[in-house]
């Protein structure tokens, strides 16, 4: 017994001092180590890197700092990232870095071009570890923070991110609170179980790092849009693996309906996003301050016409872990809608699983000779949000991605899938089967390649 008791006291005492010493994210262990002033935010940069040089060459690698990954998609290798994806929010990062790189996880880039990817001292760590709640990005300020704030302190105070780190920038993507993804938000920070069962303060009380598990800096999970061939994809069964129903015929299931089908009814719970974006009508002038039921303005004179949802039903398609996408100079047809990111997969392809999804739909620039679509140039000096002149932003946008322009443009319909997995109701809300099957069903089943709702006997006999 009392062998125990020193074996416990001595394994106490080497935790304190490794996690006094040694643990690089243990909040308020720094406090004795960031000392001084600084002049600027890369001198709190240049203290990390004293101990944490090999982490910075990690972080160096991946997507979040070069804003771009390595990756197969639609047959071809292509480096693709934020730094060369299009969308149909603000369209592109090709010269809106300034404005953009508020959600870069570094300081000072203004052009993707010039910026230095190899100088370490340009990483911004405490936007991913600061565990004050104080720090944060300036908008249109190329990454820098904001003012005022005391970076030696909050530097002393790093820690693991928490949610409020990893939403600074996903909850706000697209230019506002709830507007891209549509099942991240700020809701998500102290979500009830009704929002989220895993991020449920009074619950689990997940951070994402616990799903986003995380090697070498390299955060597990890629965005669709992004990173359509992206390779680090996790599920749920990391946690839920097995049959985990009670009910065999659910289990059935399992080899072709996704966990978030089932278990994310709605999206966009709390907030609103945004669902169409017409590009085409931005420049009007309108007399009257439009807005929604939700309070979102509905038409700004320097982006156009808005739609916005909540508490939405997803879309559903097969998808098998791939997608396809939209590059950067690809043709389009103007007369048809353009997919810039898509799920792929059918209903006979073995790797393939129905998933839920927000759709994004809007119009937004294109070249009428080149028929692909413009990267125009938005913000700052020549953007079409200062001098509100598609010509000059189509010109200098081009000019920012490389992309030739011919001076003759248009607008064309686009959409982009985003795949939804946060949001996961409590299981007691989970859809049902009448939710997806009969009369009233969800489910699209012409879309999803049946000739009709697969619990029909006629539907079924046809589909054979």
């Amino acid at each position: 017994m009392q062998k125990s008791i020193s074996y416990l006291v001595r394994l106490g005492l080497l935790l304190f001092v490794c996690g006094t010493f040694a643990s690089p994210v243990m909040a308020g262990s720094h406090k004795n180590r960031i000392k001084g002033t600084v002049s600027e935010p890369q001198d709190v940069t240049r203290q990390c890197l004293k101990c944490h040089g090999s982490a910075a060459k990690d972080f160096m690698k991946t997507s979040h700092w070069n804003w771009s990954l390595k990756q197969t998609v639609d047959g071809r290798t292509v480096d693709r990232g934020k730094k060369n994806a299009l969308n149909n929010y603000c369209t592109s990062v090709a010269g809106n870095e300034q404005f953009c790189s508020k959600c870069h996880a570094g300081y000072g880039m203004t052009d993707i071009a010039t910026f230095n990817f190899d100088n370490p001292e340009n990483i911004d760590c405490l936007v991913c570890h600061d565990t004050t709640g104080r720090y944060g990005k300036a908008g249109n300020a190329a990454g820098m923070p904001s003012v005022n704030i005391d970076l030696i302190q909050i530097a002393q105070n790093v820690g693991k991110p928490s949610r409020d780190n990893c939403g600074s920038c996903h909850f706000f993507g697209g230019g506002g609170d709830a507007v891209k993804h549509g099942d991240l938000d700020s809701s998500m920070s102290y979500p009830t179980e009704e929002i989220d069962v895993h991020m449920n303060m009074e619950g689990n009380d997940f951070a994402c790092v616990e799903c986003h598990q995380t090697e070498n800096h390299v955060i597990s999970g890629n965005s669709l849009g992004v990173s359509p061939g992206g390779k680090t994809h996790f599920g749920c069964d990391q946690c839920h693996a097995g049959e985990i129903h009670s009910e065999s015929r659910i289990n059935a299931h399992l080899d072709t309906v996704a966990c978030q089908t089932c278990h994310i009814p709605t999206y966009a719970k709390e907030l609103a996003t945004k669902i169409w974006w017409d590009w085409s009508k931005a420049g009007e002038e309108r007399q009257f301050d439009e807005k929604d039921e939700y309070g979102h303005h509905t038409y700004i004179k320097k982006k156009g016409e808005m739609k916005y949802g909540k508490n939405l039903a997803p879309e559903y398609r097969w998808y098998n872990g791939t997608a396809g996408a939209y590059h950067r100079g690809d043709k389009i047809d103007p007369s048809t809608v353009s997919s810039l990111a898509y799920p792929l997969g059918d209903r006979s392809d073995e790797e393939a699983k129905i998933y839920p999804f927000k759709v994004m739909r809007g119009k937004q620039i294109y070249d009428t000779e080149y028929k692909n679509l413009i990267t125009a140039k938005i913000a700052n000096e020549g953007g079409y949000w200062k001098d509100f002149d598609w010509d000059k932003a189509a010109r200098l946008g081009s000019e920012a991605s490389g992309l030739p322009y011919s001076g003759k443009y248009g607008f064309a319909e686009t959409d982009m899938y985003w795949r939804l997995n946060h949001m996961i109701a409590p299981k007691e809300k989970a859809l049902g089967c009448l939710d997806c099957h009969g009369d009233k069903g969800r489910m699209n089943w012409i879309a999803l390649g049946y000739k009709g709702d697969p619990m029909s006997n006629l539907a079924w006999a046809r589909s054979k």
